[in-house]
């Protein structure tokens, strides 16, 4: 998880670049396609089985297209927004993972983890308020992002039990390909500014191939960690993506979030480590007196 964390920013800067030449739609398509080109040899190496029993099928198509909504807002979002302004409000995702993890799925989330969850969405409106005041109702896309990507790694973890994570990869890539493809090719020359492609220079073509493989190899470990250990446990971990994308955004963009802004990411980190610490204090094995 930490590793996704390293190489997930690298993706959001790939598309932010790209974005001032090639259409929202068309860096989404380009990202699940290379996922597809660059997975396809790691299937044929590993001799991985594609096969996927057929009650997976439905699930494995939503966490596709949870994927494609994640990323596609997400894209959407950094072209006007920072990168992280726009990371700080989607990370109401792991929020949204912990709460769900223990009310729906059970899990064993104690009250102080909920309640630091609760304080991490104060931190996001603190995040989200200026955010609104600079770009508008563009401050609240990220919102859809964290939603399905919230989704998208619960269902992940159910998937990566069933499915090899390889496999699962591929699967996910051809999905939302399949859905990506036929939209692009039906608003050829309609001049949309979301989904009208356009033929990218070389320099664009460098930052598609960027969101290719920095997306395949950080959701590829994001979908290991979460075959290993549960939702609740590595969501928190996920907060270090912040400081990462503040440093990226800076030193790629010159973007540097504002004095509320940087109190609502303390918040959400502080609320991310709390996370983390109560976690670690739920594992430790209790001995009786003596």
């Amino acid at each position: 998880m930490l590793g996704f964390c390293l190489t997930a920013p690298l993706l959001d800067v790939s598309a932010k670049l790209a974005s001032t030449t090639v259409p929202t739609g068309q860096i989404t398509a380009a990202r699940f396609v290379l996922q597809c080109v660059l997975m396809a040899p790691f299937i044929w190496v590993m001799g991985v089985s594609m096969r996927v029993d057929r009650g997976l099928w439905v699930a494995l198509a939503v966490r596709s297209l949870l994927l494609l909504v994640a990323t596609f807002c997400f894209i959407a979002a950094i072209g006007v927004m920072p990168l992280a302004d726009a990371l700080a409000i989607v990370f109401v995702a792991p929020f949204i993972v912990l709460l769900v993890g223990k009310y729906y799925f059970k899990e064993d989330v104690g009250r102080r983890r909920v309640g630091a969850a609760l304080v991490g969405f104060v931190g996001v409106l603190f995040v989200i308020q200026p955010s609104f005041a600079a770009f508008g109702a563009v401050a609240f896309i990220p919102l859809g992002t964290a939603f399905a990507f919230a989704f998208y790694i619960l269902m992940t973890r159910g998937l990566s039990r069933r499915i090899h994570p390889v496999a699962l990869q591929l699967h996910t890539g051809l999905i939302a390909s399949l859905v990506c493809v036929p939209i692009l090719v039906v608003a050829q020359g309609t001049g949309s500014a979301l989904f009208d492609p356009v033929w990218p220079d070389a320099t664009s073509l460098i930052w598609l191939l960027g969101v290719g493989i920095f997306a395949t190899v950080s959701h590829m470990m994001m979908t290991y960690a979460l075959s290993f250990a549960p939702s609740a446990t590595l969501a928190p971990l996920q907060y270090f993506e912040l400081p990462m994308a503040t440093l990226f955004g800076y030193l790629v963009f010159s973007d540097f979030p504002n004095a509320l802004s940087l109190l609502g990411i303390a918040i959400i980190i502080g609320a991310g480590l709390y996370m983390i610490h109560r976690e670690r204090v739920a594992a430790r094995p209790t001995t009786l007196a003596k």
